[in-house]
């Protein structure tokens, strides 16, 4: 049994807290919210989140980091990306020694293009740290489906260690030591699943959603590799396996965000109406950014963008894309 701490009670946050209690672990779920802390510990219920799930009593939530991080072994940060520097910043000082942060946020930091892995650095983090990521709907998971999921490090000890502790019951995890390539596909998977979303919104079907999937993994492959990833990851659990399921599943909120925006409605609208964050939609900027400096070519990111922040309908930029120039697959 191991001491795990979670920053971060939304889906995700909920559901590593239930998987890691049936696990035997002991577990302390940090969250902003004074109402979602006081339902877990008092009725065992997260009552924003994954609210019919029944949560273990060994899971204990706080409100104080210190008190969360108090001799955590594991600590699983599950926060949005936009909120990771103030949080990673917070958690630093009260690390125990030897303690290993293991990263499940899917998404790049819009103002400066930084990694999850690479905010933990500049915040100080001097410990071991892993990249948790993979095809995964929390709903899923903690209702029992077989889910199978990736623990990326360069250090090959702590993600087996992460790998060894966590996995349990219906949740399998392997190891791999692409840290980069790992995060990059978790993260501008989101972009292709609005994108998918889009054309499911407008009303095109099967052919349409796997010429999209098919065309954003070589965009993704593309960004990744310039960014020093290895392309077998890419077609591993964390790449391919976590594009498809996000692009094709009902319960991704990528792809929910996308098919809205197919049907006409507004970015703000549609955001204005969920509970949870959609990383894809500042992670389409910031992929935006670095592809620009770099000159790489991401015609879906692009369009996606279009659509995002300058008006332009999902049907134009659909048919932008079909209007370019023929070419070969594999150049």
């Amino acid at each position: 049994m191991k001491r795990i701490a979670i920053i971060g009670a939304g889906s995700w946050g909920t559901a590593l807290a239930v998987m890691a209690a049936r696990a035997g672990h002991d577990v302390r779920l940090w969250s902003r919210s004074a109402e979602v802390i006081s339902s877990i510990n008092e009725r065992h219920v997260n009552p924003r989140y994954l609210s019919s799930a029944q949560i273990p009593t060994s899971v204990l939530a706080s409100g104080e980091i210190p008190t969360a991080l108090k001799g955590a072994e594991l600590v699983l940060f599950a926060a949005p990306s936009h909120a990771a520097r103030e949080l990673l910043t917070a958690i630093v000082p009260h690390l125990a020694e030897g303690a290993i942060v293991v990263s499940v946020s899917k998404g790049i930091e819009i103002e400066t293009g930084k990694r999850i892995s690479e905010i933990a650095k500049e915040a100080g983090a001097t410990t071991s740290f892993v990249c948790l990521s993979g095809p995964s709907f929390a709903k899923e998971v903690v209702e029992g489906h077989p889910t199978a999921i990736v623990a990326a490090s360069k250090d090959a000890t702590a993600a087996r260690v992460v790998q060894n502790d966590l996995s349990f019951g219906n949740l399998r995890i392997y190891t791999n030591t692409d840290v980069i390539g790992t995060e990059i596909g978790g993260s501008v998977k989101n972009i292709m699943a609005i994108a998918a979303g889009m054309a499911a919104g407008l009303g095109f079907g099967s052919n349409s959603v796997a010429a999209l999937i098919t065309r954003g993994l070589a965009e993704i492959t593309r960004f990744a590799r310039r960014e020093g990833a290895q392309v077998e990851t890419l077609m591993g659990l964390a790449g391919l396996g976590d594009l498809v399921l996000t692009c094709t599943g009902s319960l991704s909120r990528n792809r929910f965000v996308g098919h809205e925006l197919g049907k006409g409605r507004s970015i703000e609208e549609i955001t204005a109406e969920m509970s949870e964050v959609a990383e894809g939609i500042n992670t389409a900027r910031a992929v935006k950014q670095i592809a620009d400096r770099a000159s790489l070519e991401m015609p879906i990111v692009n369009e996606v963008n279009a659509v995002l922040y300058q008006g332009k309908s999902a049907r134009e930029a659909v048919g932008d894309l079909m209007s370019r120039p023929l070419r070969e697959e594999v150049p």
